[in-house]
């Protein structure tokens, strides 16, 4: 089975990457946000592809940053060809994972570990494509009814 783990950079990626034990199990690949410090992910992880970086400084380099993700993203699907995508979030997986839903691929969204009380952005959209919509908090459960609390993934 090809399971596709995508995630933005910084603690979302890092709560991802917790997940190494499952991609072990299976035929894994890894796609984040290109930054300095992601690049040096390619000495331990053969696996892993690169997105555009979303810069959120300005309208214009979002959107032109969010249509270059799109263009990555349709380009990593049909090269991997994932049965099953796993996310962490942030926004630059929403064009993958409705990539993979529009091809009847599983999603799995695991909301960040940051929240207790609120939902983000990501998971308010991923809730609605998710087929497995995972909180690390038992108080997520009033926010997410059809989540599924099991602890933390770290």
């Amino acid at each position: 089975m090809k399971i596709l783990f995508v995630s933005s950079l910084g603690g979302h990626l890092e709560q991802l990457l917790s997940l190494k034990p499952t991609m072990e199990q299976y035929e894994s690949y890894i796609i984040t946000e290109e930054n300095s410090s992601t690049l040096k992910l390619k000495e331990k992880h053969s696996n892993i592809s690169f997105i555009p970086y979303i810069s959120r400084s300005n309208y214009l380099s979002f959107a032109w940053s969010f249509i270059s993700i799109i263009y990555h993203s349709i380009i990593h699907f049909y090269k991997i060809k994932p049965e099953v995508i796993i996310t962490t979030g942030s926004g630059c997986v929403l064009p993958i994972c409705l990539i993979g839903k529009i091809h009847g691929k599983k999603i799995i969204f695991i909301e960040t570990f940051s929240r207790v009380h609120s939902k983000t952005l990501t998971g308010r959209i991923c809730y609605y494509l998710a087929d497995v919509f995972i909180v690390q908090w038992e108080e997520l459960k009033k926010l997410y009814p059809k989540s599924i609390y099991n602890g933390s993934i770290y």
